[in-house]
């Protein structure tokens, strides 16, 4: 089954939040944080922008390190639980899509992590990294990780695997459609005779691809680390230039 252009406008409700929220320890948000905090550079009090935020753990981590952070997202559960966190009214939070970010030239760093890139078409993953562009200040950096990397993806793709984080239990179950470069899952959520299926899209790049897109978006380009195939994602930092190529 191939996924609605659209699933994740209704994706992030009920056990999919859920099972995000008991997924990652602390102290994994808190290695990504050290890792975003080090890639960026940004001067301490800096504005950040975190997009997608999900459930804020990340803008809720760094605004303890004295960022002054936006977490944008468009899942209205997602911010209903950052909104309650404690130390949350120090953060801004914006329901809106991640390609609609209406600010020009704000911030002094922005970050995308986990597998929230690639939702879209090319034509929607380019807007969306122009956004970007626009609200970041001249010569501030964008962080963007990845598991949509094709030299990365196939290799550990598999057909069927189970995950397990607190009484959730997930169900993914993988088809890549080699004509659209996307990898279609059928996600299976499981929890106290609760079950809830969703479909999902992802579109995945070659490193080459992805680097070119980020080129045309006016972005100079580096890698967090050098890349190997055995990586199970890639992280770019993406440096804001004079002008989209």
């Amino acid at each position: 089954m191939t996924a609605p252009s659209n699933w994740w406008e209704h994706f992030f409700e009920g056990l999919s939040v859920d099972l995000w929220l008991a997924a990652i320890a602390p102290e994994h948000t808190a290695r990504e944080a050290d890792v975003v905090e080090r890639a960026l550079s940004a001067p301490a009090g800096g504005e950040l922008l975190d997009v997608p935020c999900g459930a804020g753990r990340l803008s809720l981590a760094l605004t303890d390190r004295g960022y002054h952070m936006t977490g944008v997202d468009l899942s209205s559960e997602f911010l209903a639980h950052a909104r309650s966190c404690a130390g949350a009214d120090k953060v801004s939070w914006e329901r809106r899509d991640m390609r609609d970010l209406p600010w020009s030239n704000r911030f002094d760093g922005a970050f995308c992590l986990g597998n929230s890139f690639g939702y879209l078409d090319d034509d929607g993953n380019a807007a969306f990294l122009r956004a970007v562009w626009s609200a970041l200040k001249p010569g501030a950096r964008l962080v963007l990780e990845t598991p949509m990397i094709l030299e990365n993806l196939l290799p550990h793709l598999q057909d069927r695997p189970w995950w397990k984080a607190g009484d959730i239990y997930l169900l993914a179950a993988n088809r890549y459609d080699h004509l659209r470069s996307r990898l279609e899952i059928e996600y299976t959520f499981i929890s106290e005779g609760r079950i809830e299926v969703r479909q999902g899209s992802h579109r995945a790049y070659r490193y080459a691809e992805l680097y070119a897109l980020l080129r045309d978006a006016g972005f100079a380009v580096d890698e967090l680390q050098p890349w190997t195939r055995e990586a199970r994602s890639v992280t770019f930092v993406a440096t804001k230039q004079a002008g989209p190529g």
